[in-house]
């Protein structure tokens, strides 16, 4: 049984600094990619950040340059680094994983964390 489990999530003042963490666990081959989703409540769901196999990344426009998404492929763990938080990241973020299993690939998510920015 492949997962991923987020951690990290919690409240903060404006202005401050969070870093998630999300870890996969079970038997795999690899994860190729990595991406952070966000939630709140009464809105769409967004894509926040990805980062692929080679490294390179991807952010939403409204947190380039704030937020910087990373991985450990020794730890099979990737981070998301927020900085200068405003209260409209106040969501669940959710972390997703692309697992290839037997050559096949597939996508993982996990239950989320909950992140509150306070004005």
């Amino acid at each position: 049984q492949v997962q991923v489990t987020e951690s990290g999530g919690g409240l903060v003042q404006a202005g401050g600094s969070l870093t998630l963490s999300c870890a996969a666990s079970g038997s795999y081959s690899r994860i190729t990619a990595w991406a952070w989703y966000r939630q709140a409540p009464g809105k769409q769901r967004e894509r926040v950040a990805t980062i692929d196999s080679s490294g390179t990344t991807n952010y939403l426009a409204s947190v380039k340059g704030r937020f910087t998404i990373s991985r450990d492929n020794a730890k099979n763990t990737t981070y998301l680094q927020m900085n200068s938080l405003k209260p409209e990241d106040t969501a669940v973020y959710y972390c997703n994983a692309a697992i290839v299993v037997d050559s096949r690939t597939l996508h993982r998510e996990g239950q989320g964390t909950q992140v509150t920015v306070s004005s």
